[in-house]
């Protein structure tokens, strides 16, 4: 593999990371399909497609519900897959049809009913963990347009983990810096030892996060975020499996 193509693959690694481990709701299971699209693209030629793109398409080839007629929520695969790569990869459709060899008018269809299902989504209580007031308002009145409701909102380590403990989030939305408040990552570690629920971790810099060199989150979405990619990573922390194995 020639040198710039190597270079190419590692910068799009966090980003197929990502789009891995939202699809398959696991942190080894995603790291194990990247790791699998890694060795298949280093032995074939993806034409004029970026290394970024065609690790997405590698990896949407190997992922595959368990039953094909859709997934426990009622979405199929291409659905979920359409839905993660628009909204929390930021492909267009027309990109996404590509990384998923289907004709554009067919993607568009399928998306209409992915982002029709995602209303059906199980109602949960969110904690939401965020030091800056404007910010977590926002994210509140998102929280509860998509349907939920919130548990609380902390701007603090240790607001966070008191709240949790009251209050037994279905589901925790936390920023990873929270200034002189500590460490996102640092609160939910502390919360998940006492509580079990899906985390989505949010953060400006994604690729910072995701390194490969320790134990990651499952669900992360880039600052600043659109309301629907909330709502899509909302829907599938919620149905799609555990944050961390």
């Amino acid at each position: 593999m020639p040198l710039s193509r190597r270079q190419d693959l590692i910068r799009a690694l966090p980003y197929a990371r990502r789009y891995a481990r939202a699809l398959t709701g696991s942190q080894p299971r995603g790291d194990l399909l990247v790791a699998e699209s890694l060795r298949e693209l280093a032995v074939s030629d993806t034409g004029e497609m970026s290394p970024r793109h065609s690790l997405y398409r590698s990896i949407s080839r190997q992922f595959q519900p368990q039953d094909n007629s859709g997934t426990r929520d009622g979405l199929g695969g291409v659905e979920r897959k359409l839905l993660l790569l628009t909204a929390l990869e930021e492909l267009t459709v027309s990109e996404a049809a590509k990384v998923l060899e289907t004709e554009v008018q067919r993607a568009s269809d399928i998306l209409a009913h992915a982002h029709a299902g995602l209303r059906t989504v199980a109602e949960t209580s969110i904690l939401i963990i965020e030091d800056e007031p404007i910010i977590a308002m926002d994210i509140e009145e998102l929280v509860r347009s998509c349907g939920h409701q919130v548990a609380g909102v902390a701007a603090t380590e240790a607001d966070a983990i008191e709240l949790a403990r009251r209050t037994r989030p279905g589901l925790i939305l936390a920023d990873i810096n929270l200034g002189a408040g500590g460490d996102g990552m640092n609160a939910v570690a502390s919360i998940l030892r006492q509580h079990d629920a899906p985390v989505i971790f949010v953060t400006a810099y994604p690729e910072r996060l995701l390194t490969g060199e320790a134990v990651e989150p499952t669900f992360v979405i880039t600052k600043p975020f659109e309301p629907t990619t909330l709502a899509i990573a909302t829907y599938q922390a919620v149905t799609g499996g555990p944050q961390i194995d």
